[in-house]
């Protein structure tokens, strides 16, 4: 089973990027999810958001 949050270590390794540039884009993502009146949990944002930002890819997509 998929978990349905992504953590800093999956999008610093999905993306190739560094741990701490991970959880700023992590926090960036939660802002907007805030916005749009989402709880969000620090250090981890939903997979479907990510992908959908990152990807421009949601369920169904493939």
């Amino acid at each position: 089973m998929n978990n349905q949050f992504i953590r800093a270590d999956e999008v610093a390794k999905e993306l190739a990027v560094s741990k701490p540039f991970a959880y700023k884009l992590i926090k960036r993502l939660n802002d907007e999810l805030k916005e749009k009146g989402y709880v969000t949990i620090a250090g981890r944002v939903n997979r479907q958001y990510f992908e959908e930002r990152l990807y421009g890819m949601g369920k169904g997509s493939e």
